[in-house]
Formats: C-alpha cells, sequence, structure tokens
C-alpha cells in the first residue's frame, strides 16, 4: 500500500471518526446544558460543534467514492453519543429528586438527611402491603451516591428512586447558595444573582 493509499484508507477515516465523536459529544453537552438553562455554555459548544462539523463534512465531500469514510463518520456519530453521555455524568450538573418509600419508621433518616443540610419532605402513603412512608429530598447530583449510601445504611429495604430536576428555587431548596449559582464543574466559574 502507497503512503497516499494508507492516508486517504487509513489516517482520513480515522480523522474522520475522531472529529465525529468530538463534535456529537459536543452536540451532546450542549444539549444537555440547555435542558438544565446554562445558555452560555450551550452556545459556546454550538459553535465549536458546527466548526467541527463542517470540517468532517468535507472530508466526507471530498471522499464521496469511498465507503469507508461514511463508516467512519457514521461510527463517530454513535460513539460521540456516548462519549457525550459519559462526560455529561462526571460534570454532575443539575439536581436530582431522591423518593424514598419505606415501611418501617423513617424519622431517624429523615433526620440523618437533615443533619446533613438537605431537606426533607415526609408523607404518609398506602403501599400494596401497607402503610408505608414517603421522603422526598431535592438534592445536587454530586450528593446522590452519599444520599443513597445513607438510606441503604438506615433502611437497607427501602425502595428509592432518583430524577432529574429541570428547575429548582433554589432559595428555597438550598438556602445557602441562595445568593449565587455555582457552576463548579465549569471550571469554578461563578455567577452571582441578579
Amino acid at each position: 500500500m502507497s503512503p497516499e493509499q494508507m492516508f486517504s484508507y487509513i489516517l482520513v477515516p480515522f480523522l474522520i471518526f475522531l472529529i465525529r465523536v468530538t463534535d456529537v459529544s459536543l452536540g451532546t453537552l450542549r444539549i444537555i446544558f440547555i435542558s438544565r438553562g446554562i445558555s452560555f455554555f450551550a452556545a459556546l459548544l454550538g459553535f465549536f460543534e458546527v466548526l467541527i462539523w463542517l470540517v468532517a463534512i468535507g472530508q466526507i465531500i471530498n471522499n464521496l467514492h469511498s465507503p469507508i469514510h461514511y463508516v467512519a463518520y457514521a461510527g463517530g456519530f454513535g460513539v460521540g453519543n456516548f462519549v457525550g453521555i459519559a462526560i455529561e455524568r462526571k460534570l454532575y450538573l443539575g439536581n436530582s429528586i431522591l423518593r424514598i418509600v419505606t415501611q418501617k419508621d423513617a424519622a431517624d433518616l429523615a433526620n440523618e438527611l437533615n443533619k446533613r443540610g438537605h431537606g426533607v419532605t415526609c408523607v404518609d402513603g398506602e403501599g400494596a402491603r401497607g402503610p408505608v412512608k414517603i421522603i422526598f429530598s431535592v438534592v445536587r447530583r454530586e450528593n446522590v451516591e452519599d444520599l443513597l449510601t445513607t438510606v441503604k445504611k438506615f433502611n437497607p429495604n427501602a425502595f428509592f428512586t432518583v430524577e432529574d430536576v429541570n428547575f429548582v428555587n433554589e432559595e428555597y431548596v438550598f438556602p445557602a447558595a441562595s445568593s449565587r449559582k455555582i457552576f463548579n464543574k465549569l471550571g469554578g466559574f461563578i455567577q452571582k444573582k441578579k
């Protein structure tokens, strides 16, 4: 294989794959930032996403005769979605609601969550096997694993669900952070509340 063929059939498809992984990862993060209301970073990522996409599509147009370039482009798209979601999970952006259903007395668990600085709401409910206590707590996503460890310690048989929350009245839920919005996982950027 000549150096020119090696460049055309190996290196260019590999570069297309990497470029596509990058631009789709940025696109996935951009959509997540939009859903979380982080518009500045969404716009910034959108700029670089399109710029990188133009480079990738330019290479495809220059190599319309080669199916391997199409496969590299499509493969980069698939892997880029996976990489973008994995990055977002590491950033721990946003808040989650933790819903705990327990058949035993929930006072100790609720008190422990309160001691750790998490607001809780307890309500009585009726489950398939009788009366239950339901505990709701809105928490920052970075604290979910810690809270689940606490739940399992106090009641290993509790049923729980964790869901993302799109909007939280932070002045009420997180009173200590009411004067600022923290994006500590995005380079320490702090935006003062207007």
